[in-house]
């Protein structure tokens, strides 16, 4: 707040309380940011005093997503408990928007940000201060007051296709979405690490990627599977990198005339809803939702109420395992 108005602590706190010396140019600069953020001057008066606004920021992709809002939910819930409010903002994985939500997180004094997927990058210069920042699923370059809770997606990525492999498949594909996100690289590269364990060769064109899309695009993944039909390419095994690509694969090849499993089997990632009640069940790994809401919703407690604290491991890895079902 005092950085926002250019001014000393004690000069906001003067001009909220009008006590002590002042101009009225300092007042009115004041007065105009408590105005233009929206504060109330008892929480503004509360955070000068204490140093902390008992608020928090949570940076989400897509609030659409099952797995992005069941993770919200459990972390706004455990909060609240805590007695902190949460300003959950929704990006629409725009990189112009996080950054927009970052800023404005910061004027409104948060004690700390969550940041969910989205963006590789949290630009440092965004914030004015230095505080915790906790990011679930993204690995920012900044290593300053942070943690980060992630699933294994490397191990679920070689789970997947050694699974594909022990049920007999000879030719493989990886379907993905064009994305930088580290959860989707390393899938990718849990793929590769099975194939060459299992004396598979690797070539590049075993990477499928769809058209660039912001949703999960069930008809992007039916898109890219019918070009490679039509291509005359032939695979029995299909590792999706989500459960909605793998859905759209299950779709296109039911069309296409060929069987599921028995032509060809099927593995996607998440384990949403979709994937145990979709026309033909999918064989997925199952990320523990619940554990990595608690993982991350403890360190972040942590970081904001004892400044002091040394955390042990700053990046936690929660296991993952495969639910087998029809499409295998």
């Amino acid at each position: 707040m005092a950085k926002l108005c250019d001014v000393s602590v004690a000069t906001v706190s003067r001009v909220i309380n009008n006590n002590g010396r002042f101009s009225e140019e300092t007042r009115k600069k004041v007065l105009d940011v408590i105005e233009k953020y929206q504060y109330s001057t008892n929480r503004v008066a509360q955070t000068l005093r204490m140093n902390k606004s008992k608020t928090i920021g949570i940076i989400v992709p897509d609030i659409s997503n099952e797995f992005f809002s069941t993770i919200v939910h459990e972390i706004e819930s455990y909060f609240f408990e805590k007695g902190f409010s949460t300003f959950i903002c929704n990006t629409d994985k725009s990189r112009e928007k996080e950054r927009a939500y970052i800023k404005s997180l910061d004027a409104k004094m948060v004690d700390g940000l969550i940041c969910i997927s989205g963006q590789e990058e949290i630009e440092a210069s965004l914030l004015n201060r230095d505080i915790p920042i906790v990011c679930i699923d993204r690995r920012p370059r900044m290593k300053n007051n942070l943690a980060m809770i992630e699933s294994d997606h490397f191990q679920g990525g070689y789970g997947a296709t050694d699974h594909l492999i022990k049920k007999g498949c000879k030719n493989l594909i990886v379907l993905t979405k064009k994305s930088n996100l580290s959860s989707v690289n390393d899938r990718v590269e849990g793929f590769k690490k099975a194939l060459a364990e299992h004396a598979y060769p690797f070539t590049d064109d075993l990477i499928v990627v769809t058209a660039d899309d912001r949703k999960h695009n069930i008809e992007k993944a039916r898109d890219a599977i019918r070009r490679e039909l039509e291509k005359g390419r032939t695979f029995d095994g299909v590792f999706a990198t989500n459960d909605w690509l793998a859905l759209g694969v299950v779709r296109e090849l039911i069309e296409s005339g060929l069987s599921v499993p028995e032509d060809v089997k099927v593995v996607g990632f998440d384990d949403d809803t979709i994937a145990k009640y979709s026309e033909v069940p999918l064989t997925t790994i199952k990320q523990d939702i619940h554990q990595i809401a608690k993982e991350a919703s403890e360190i972040f407690f942590n970081l904001l109420t004892d400044k002091d604290i040394q955390i042990a491991d700053n990046h936690i890895k929660v296991p993952v395992t495969l639910v087998e079902r029809q499409t295998t």
